[in-house]
């Protein structure tokens, strides 16, 4: 049997948050997707069904249980991000009632996603990273802690990004920041995409096609990549670009799963806007399942070339 501490890590934390804070965050969360259903010149875009089955319909028609969805976030040692995965998980659940949804951290957070695949024990599982592009921990730890648990029949989604419902949610997030829609039609507008930054020139392709989505949606405006860490530019070198162009309406979209010491380095370089992490955002649960439910359309692991556009 599985320790609760384990399967439960948010019996543990502390409640920081009142109940009138979290409507609040609920009921700008609401709004933030409605308003990213607005095209830039102001017609609605088609909302796209949050309505999941409980098991894929080839799972149902074989009789076959769904494989535990295993969620792999990175970890950190800022409080809020547990929290933050903890809430983006209940959403899953709410979309999709009776999958057994749980939480393994690469590093820094209870649990570590070894002793949650051992608590899964004998089955099937899918292990859906809430990382943003094809970077080391995707193409290396993930693989190896599956490797290590062999009485467990897992595969290896696909990471979040790039998706469209991945831009969908960073532009719900700036429209919390106060972005205007208007802003698109601007010559002095400008979004920084501030993520954490790999070594691995797959990421960074991932984050590049995520910029060039996210400039499409929000009417052709720039949008310039940056990095916490590891690549260039940096955040302050990307704005001080953006301005020597005549690009002084700056926006920054945090391209981070949850808050962190990277989110909070970038929000602090910001001139303008700075969007909040992704989060719990309801687009991001839907991905969630998207990515879960793309995986077990194979009859082994996701291939290494569809990761990115699974």
């Amino acid at each position: 049997m599985t320790a609760p501490a384990s399967e439960h890590p948010r019996d543990s934390l502390p409640l920081s948050l009142d109940s009138t804070a979290q409507l609040l965050t609920r009921i700008t969360d609401q709004l933030g997707t409605q308003l990213s259903l607005v095209s830039p010149n102001g017609t609605r875009r088609p909302m796209q069904s949050t309505r999941h089955p409980a098991r894929p319909s080839h799972l149902v028609a074989r009789g076959i249980p769904a494989p535990t969805l295993v969620a792999v976030a990175h970890g950190s040692r800022d409080p809020r991000a547990l929290r933050t995965v903890l809430e983006l998980l209940d959403r899953v659940r709410e979309l999709r009632p009776g999958l057994d949804v749980r939480l393994g951290h690469i590093e820094l957070n209870q649990p570590l996603l070894p002793a949650t695949l051992a608590a899964v024990g004998a089955g099937d599982a899918v292990l859906v990273p809430l990382l943003l592009g094809r970077g080391h921990h995707v193409k290396h730890d993930l693989p190896a802690a599956a490797a290590a648990a062999p009485a467990l029949r897992s595969r290896i989604a696909a990471p979040l990004g790039p998706h469209p419902l991945l831009v969908e949610a960073l532009l719900g997030r700036l429209v919390e920041s106060g972005w205007d829609p208007r802003d698109g039609t601007s010559r002095s507008a400008a979004v920084v995409l501030a993520a954490a930054g790999s070594r691995d020139p797959d990421s960074a392709d991932d984050t590049r096609r995520t910029a060039r989505m996210l400039s499409d949606r929000l009417g052709g405006i720039p949008v310039v990549p940056a990095y916490a860490s590891a690549a260039a530019p940096t955040v302050p070198a990307a704005v001080r670009a953006l301005a020597a162009r005549g690009r002084h309406r700056i926006a920054v979209a945090s391209y981070f799963t949850a808050p962190g010491r990277f989110a909070t380095a970038a929000a602090a370089a910001a001139p303008g806007h700075t969007a909040a992490p992704l989060g719990a955002h309801p687009a991001m649960a839907r991905l969630l399942l998207h990515r879960y439910d793309r995986a077990l359309e194979y009859e082994s692991p996701v291939p290494e070339r569809l990761l990115a556009s699974a």
